[in-house]
């Protein structure tokens, strides 16, 4: 056997003696690139899987039908911390072809493994690859990762979850790990008796084994992508019901949380139902399951059949959630159901497309639950991921919607609010300028031309509309540059003078820099403008630097971006903010509550880019006195509480003492209308959440009073009567800020058993102004049994706005970074989460974060979002130099 193996190296080094990558074992790699070659197609994958929950191991073996394009000895595949035990190749009739197991080669930094075949594997022939593996369940919350939950009676009960994407199922089998390889799978799972096992498609037929274990044999899968592969052993109850077109859908949960199932199952039910009418393609499954899982980093995960989901995405109590909360889970359902569709039949081609996945799935959170749940008013939350977006796209590190992604940190941070909340925006400025009926019919056209196959970013634009030809020229130009456009708008009579150019809030026209970042930025924008004499919009394509439009007559103002159904800023001439200034003050109705969240929005952000002057974005939400819609209400006053927060942590106390008293003076009418109840429409209960929270925050002396009677009487009835769940999180925030409240809600949230409560209390826990305390909650998260490691992220960004934990915070990342990634991954949502939450507040220059990120040069060096973090420093240093003499200024003012 030595001998043989000898000679089977001996061949190794002359196949790869061109390739100047070495393996574990110091012979040559034979493929030098992160992406794999091509000439190898996986077919369909035979997999068996065995986790043993006492071990905290698996073991499995996979035989892969391939197709070979080119001859080879070489097949070249993924696998990351499985220890290969057995690799062979099997002929068209599934005889081994080699009498002795065939060497596999390792190349960890690629995360890819080599099989040597001593015999040439030839083009148009067929063969399967069999390979045995094992490994340790991961410890983090990728690849196939242990989980655990503890009963009402205090047992911990163990579980074996999934999660691949992007590039992690090549931690639980070994495979060809890249979206463009689509394939069948067969998929076994052996478990003992107490447990269910879950895959993508339904149980065909269960086996007993002679060691007393079961094996589950499911059905085989339609094509798909490694990343959307998923299998979980656990001891779950389900709720389930069967859609009008015959899908069994499912709800999972731990066994004492399956009456907080009910509203996830109505919700899936009515959303697939819609999809499947929308998208005019039935849902190809005989089953979805969504299942929610204890350890869970993101939100949820599209699994193809068996999404799976954080407890608080999924779950919903009646007697602890609020109305954001429930329509925080409808919303989730409806993106991952989206992507059933958007991301799974149709996958993009690669990730550094990823956007065409999550830009639609959460564009499509908005277009079905308002669809199926308009009471939950979800087009109020619309604005808000286009200001988040707005927020990262005007800063220069941002990045094009669609851009290069190699290596594995690069592709997870693909997964940020460019994807997601820009590409959503897009598409509804799409959809706007389309109109519905032709977007919806494109959007079809697509999914039927692409279904089981992948797709790139101008497919998108041929199928949307294949006789516009210059749709796609026109999105390439909101896809493959970044940022986003302002367009000045200068009034002479009835001419209006536009230009365009590049919005940046760090970088002013007097920098030198400035003229060097607009070279080269040119969008096609879909310009829409309403003035005082119009009942209908206006509609104009800018597609060069300038333009001139004429208007009909004189007229007292205009205003562009109807509705902010664009992408993109607006700045007015002095006379055109001032006629707009005046409109909301004596007649605000006349433009749509859209168009008075955007105009506040719109001259915030003009300030911090140093484009206009404080005092003029101030006086403009002066109208907020008569506002009655909770959209630019809380944009007006989320404003002023982003001021206070930066401010309150400078230690300017005259400034920070008078922006108080105007907020409590200038707003406490409809404070004091805000009811301690779950009463009245969705938004009039969002709105009653924000302002109480805020006011109880700023210490309104009526707002304490009742927190704390609602407080007193909750812990002397031993926490057993309900409390509003619209306003429970600030009566905890007020009950949490002395000794005794703090410690009983501590014991409190290690007892419960709601997710959301849980949140809730440690939301409260975090805002004491005792940085032991907050110290300690830092350590319980670290070591993740109190206060679980999905919680942490989170945690540390909630420690980081209260100005006890301001530094306290920073510098237990700084302390704990190795750690951090360790736990969550370089470029994951929490690492990121972590990274902007810990610094977003920094606002002077002894508090500039890039001496940290300099020492750690080696791992950041791969992240844009540590370029985003110093960008965001450099942001509020320029904010306070700019506006702070100002703001002081106008608050004497308007309170003498």
């Amino acid at each position: 056997t030595q001998h043989i193996l000898y000679i089977s190296l001996d061949k190794i080094s002359s196949a790869a003696e061109n390739i100047h990558v070495v393996a574990t074992n110091g012979l040559p790699f034979p493929w030098s690139k992160l992406r794999l070659p091509n000439y190898i197609i996986p077919i369909h994958y035979h997999l068996l899987i065995h986790p043993n929950l006492t071990t905290m191991r698996f073991n499995g073996s996979v035989k892969i039908e391939i197709d070979v394009k080119n001859n080879t000895n070489w097949v070249v595949l993924h696998s990351k911390n499985l220890e290969i035990t057995a690799a062979t190749v099997l002929d068209e009739s599934e005889a081994h072809l080699f009498d002795k197991a065939l060497p596999v080669l390792e190349y960890p930094p690629h995360e890819q493994i080599a099989i040597f075949s001593p015999k040439i594997l030839t083009s148009g022939e067929k063969y399967f690859l069999y390979l045995e593996f094992s490994a340790a369940l991961s410890d983090g919350f990728f690849g196939f990762y242990k989980s655990s939950y503890r009963t009402k009676d205090g047992e911990t009960r163990v579980l074996a979850s999934t999660h691949f994407e992007p590039t992690s199922a090549r931690m639980a089998f070994p495979c060809f790990d890249e979206p463009i390889f689509k394939a069948n799978y067969s998929v076994r799972i052996r478990r003992g008796p107490s447990h269910i096992a879950l895959s993508n498609m339904p149980v065909e037929h269960t086996v007993e084994l002679e060691d007393g274990l079961f094996e589950d044999r499911f059905e085989a899968s339609v094509q798909m992508s490694t990343y959307l592969v998923a299998f979980i052993v656990c001891d779950f109850k389900s709720v389930s019901r069967r859609t009008v077109t015959g899908v069994d859908v499912s709800i999972y949960a731990v066994p004492h949380k399956w009456h907080q199932t009910h509203y996830a199952l109505e919700a899936a039910v009515k959303l697939l139902e819609f999809y499947e009418t929308y998208f005019n393609i039935y849902y190809p499954l005989p089953k979805l399951d969504l299942i929610a899982i204890p350890d869970f980093q993101s939100g949820a995960m599209e699994n193809w059949g068996l999404t799976t989901y954080r407890e608080t995405s999924l779950l919903y109590d009646p007697d602890v959630s609020s109305t954001s909360d429930k329509l925080w889970v409808t919303m989730v359902i409806g993106h991952e159901l989206a992507h059933q569709w958007f991301g799974n039949l149709v996958t993009m081609d690669w990730w550094n497309d990823i956007w065409l996945n999550e830009g639609f799935a959460r564009y499509m959170e908005f277009v079905s639950v308002e669809a199926t749940y308009p009471q939950l008013k979800v087009e109020d939350y619309l604005l808000d991921t286009c200001f988040a977006a707005i927020g990262r796209d005007s800063l220069n590190s941002s990045r094009a919607i669609s851009c290069s992604a190699e290596n594995p940190t690069q592709i997870k941070e693909m997964f940020d609010t460019v994807s997601y909340d820009k590409g959503a925006c897009i598409l509804h400025m799409l959809r706007h300028f389309l109109t519905d009926d032709v977007f919806q019919s494109g959007i079809v056209r697509y999914l039927r031309k692409f279904r089981y196959r992948n797709a790139k970013n101008e497919d998108l634009w041929d199928s949307l509309c294949f006789i516009c030809f210059y749709l796609k020229k026109m999105m390439h130009t909101w896809t493959l540059q970044k940022g986003i456009p302002l367009v000045t708008v200068k009034r002479k009579g009835t001419k209006l003078y536009i230009e365009q150019e590049r919005f940046l809030k760090t970088v002013q026209p007097s920098d030198p820099l400035w003229q060097t970042m607009q070279t080269g930025f040119l969008w096609h924008i879909p310009l829409t403008y309403k003035t005082s004499h119009s009942h209908t919009e206006m509609r104009h394509i800018l597609q060069t630097k300038s333009d001139v439009l004429v208007l009909d007559g004189d007229v007292d103002w205009v205003k562009f971006n109807t509705d902010m159904n664009g992408y993109y800023m607006i700045d007015y001439d002095a006379e055109g903010w001032s006629a707009l200034i005046e409109l909301l003050r004596v007649n605000h109705s006349a433009v749509s509550f859209k168009d008075r969240a955007n105009l506040i929005h719109n001259a915030f952000q003009l300030v911090t880019a140093g484009r206009l002057p404080l005092d003029r974005a101030l006086d403009l939400i002066t109208y907020l006195k008569t506002e009655t819609h909770n959209v630019p209400l809380l944009q007006g006053i989320g404003y002023l509480e982003s001021f206070y927060k930066m401010i309150e942590k400078r230690n300017m106390p005259d400034v920070t003492q008078h922006l108080k008293t105007y907020i409590l003076q200038y707003f406490r009418d409809v404070i004091d209308k805000q009811t301690w109840s779950n009463e009245g429409t969705v938004s009039d209960r969002r709105l009653r959440s924000e302002l109480l929270s805020l006011a109880c925050d700023l210490g309104y002396a009526p707002c304490l009073e009742k927190a704390k009677h609602f407080y007193h009487t909750w812990v002397k009835s031993n926490s057993t009567i309900s409390l509003p769940s619209d306003v429970t999180e600030t009566i905890y925030m007020v009950g949490a800020q002395d000794d005794s409240g703090w410690h009983y809600l501590l014991e409190k949230y290690g007892v419960s058993m709601s997710e959301a409560e849980k949140c809730k209390i440690l939301s409260a826990l975090a805002s004491t102004r005792d940085s032991n305390k907050l110290l300690r909650l830092l350590e319980l998260g670290m070591e993740g049994s109190v206060i679980r490691a999905q919680d942490l992220s989170t945690l540390i960004y909630t420690v980081a706005r209260n100005p006890a934990g301001h530094f306290l915070a920073w510098n237990f990342v700084k302390k704990n970074w190795n750690k951090l990634v360790e736990k969550f991954q370089l470029g994951s949502f929490s690492m990121r989460n972590i990274i902007i939450g810990t610094t977003g507040q920094f606002s002077s220059k002894e508090e500039l974060v890039n001496e940290f990120f300099e020492s750690i040069r080696d791992q950041t060096s791969q992240l844009r979002v540590t370029q985003v973090a110093v960008e965001n420093v450099e942001k509020n240093i320029l904010w306070l130099e700019r506006n702070l003499e100002t703001l002081r200024t106008w608050l004497q003012q308007r309170l003498n």
